[in-house]
Order: C-alpha cells, then structure tokens, then sequence
C-alpha cells in the first residue's frame, strides 16, 4: 500500500485546480469528513467560511468559479512532509462583479489520511478579499 503524503496530495489539488478540473473532481481528493475553513466576511464573499464534506468542497469551487477569475497563483514553498503540510504563496485574483483584483500572500494548513485530505486551512489577507468584493456603494 503506497501511502500519501501531505506534500504530495497538495501538489496534485493544485496541479489539478489550474488545469481546470471540475469542482466535482477536485472535491473527490477529501475526505467526506473534511475540517475545511477559510477565514473571512461570508456576507461579502460568498465562497468563503467553512464548508461540510465532499458537497461543500465543490460548492466552494463552484461559486469561486462564479465569483472570481484567478489570474496568477504561485506556490513559493511547501514545508512538512508525512501527514500534514503547509503550502506559501501568493495569488492575483479578479472579482468578477467589482472586477476589482485581491492581491495577497497565502498559506494553506493541509492534513491527510488514507489519501484524502482531511484538514484545509487557508490563510489570507481577508481584509483585502472582502475590499475586493465590495460594490463602491458599500
């Protein structure tokens, strides 16, 4: 039995979110019982907060879709191996109904076990997010 790493399941989530995968496939890579959090105003950014299993993973991915269009996301560094990761960063992402751009660093705390992620964190400038996402009326 060949066992997955933090690190390589992070790896082949992100490799597969920019190739464009459907929200259905990349939810497939989490575990049903996912600890899944973004912290940030969930009355101005809808994708945001924490989701619940499988469904809410591909909810996630299904209103940043409808949201949001990412135009850079680098990935600077992935540290830990074994069970759990964190992967550094930065990303550019255009709010589609403002199309005003979130400009932030990022990290993610990734956990897995039997090959699913089990644990998803992301930390970001959510002050930034929310700005982003505000209608000048606001």
């Amino acid at each position: 039995m060949t066992t997955v790493t933090a690190r390589e399941a992070a790896t082949a989530l992100f490799e597969q979110l920019l190739s464009g995968a459907p929200p259905d496939e990349l939810a497939e890579r989490f575990d049903e019982n996912v600890d899944w959090f973004i912290p940030g105003d969930t009355s101005v950014v809808p994708w945001i907060g924490r989701k619940t299993g499988r469904a809410g993973v591909a909810e996630f991915y299904t209103q940043l879709a409808q949201g949001a269009k990412a135009e850079d996301f680098t990935i600077e560094a992935i540290v830990g191996d074994g069970d759990r990761c964190v992967v550094l960063g930065s990303l550019r992402t255009k709010v589609l109904a403002t199309g005003r751009d979130i400009d932030t660093d990022f990290a993610f705390d990734i956990e897995v076990r039997n090959g699913f992620i089990t644990r998803y964190r992301m930390f970001e400038d959510t002050l930034a997010v929310a700005a982003a996402c505000k209608s000048r009326a606001n």
